[in-house]
């Protein structure tokens, strides 16, 4: 007889029909499973009253409403989204100045994108950033899809978790980074130097171009260095958000190590 081999399998479910299995299942009474719904709920609002009192803004100008699945689906496709059971509508972050973010700073490592428009894109790579601590990311102004929904998803919370900079000219901001000893990286994928040769030290920029046209030339101007990600040959690139992520992990273990 042949031996039986053990096989692992995983599984996924909706929120909603997982708590219609659980109703069904495992209480013989719906009022039941409602009770103790309300219950956990309740002590989930008690322990984030317990926290709001050591900390003073936890609440502040927060509401919370209670609503139906069907209040939800309408509002949701209005605005064109999906939602897990909750909604929650957020104010934009508070812009910040790059001349008083660097000023008295030392061993910064900030991101710049040059005509990088996608907003998936852009989402991915701001979570990668805020992942492996990179200080700051620089956009230009009306480049930056701010209003993008999809941006905001594939970012998954980590907006609020870097610094976005949003600039009117790059060019500009290059030049006076680099007045400000900062080192500009621009990653070209036809330069000769890989970018795990370099040591990685002091205030460092990262130039990342489009996938269709890269770095613009009078944008490559402004930079003192031009790396580049190794590859298998026969692949012509990486999507910028996934060589982001080599780059910025890479560069956040060799500050560890130096440290």
């Amino acid at each position: 007889m042949a031996e039986k081999t053990k096989e692992n399998l995983t599984f996924q479910a909706e929120v909603s029909k997982l708590l219609d299995l659980v109703a069904n299942s495992l209480y013989s009474e719906r009022e039941i499973f409602l009770r103790e719904l309300i219950s956990n709920s309740a002590d989930a609002c008690e322990k984030l009253r317990y926290q709001s009192l050591s900390k003073k803004n936890l609440l502040k100008d927060t509401k919370v409403y209670f609503k139906t699945k069907k209040e939800l689906d309408k509002y949701c496709k209005n605005e064109g989204i999906l939602h897990q059971g909750y909604v929650a509508e957020v104010e934009h972050l508070e812009k910040i100045e790059l001349k008083e973010f660097i000023s008295n700073k030392n061993n910064l490592t900030l991101v710049c994108l040059d005509e990088v428009t996608d907003p998936r894109n852009i989402g991915s790579l701001v979570r990668s950033a805020a992942s492996f601590n990179i200080d700051g990311l620089i956009v230009k102004e009306r480049h930056f899809p701010k209003e993008s929904k999809l941006m905001y998803k594939s970012a998954s919370g980590c907006l609020e978790h870097l610094n976005i900079f949003e600039v009117s000219n790059i060019n500009t901001t290059l030049k006076y980074l680099r007045d400000k000893n900062f080192w500009v990286y621009g990653f070209d994928a036809k330069s000769e130097k890989e970018f795990v040769e370099v040591e990685w030290e002091g205030n460092n920029i990262l130039l990342f171009g489009s996938e269709g046209s890269g770095i613009k030339q009078h944008t490559n101007k402004y930079t003192d260095f031009r790396v580049r990600i190794n590859i298998n040959k026969n692949i012509e690139s990486l999507n910028i958000s996934n060589s982001a992520a080599i780059v910025f992990h890479y560069i956040n273990q060799q500050k560890k190590i130096k440290n």
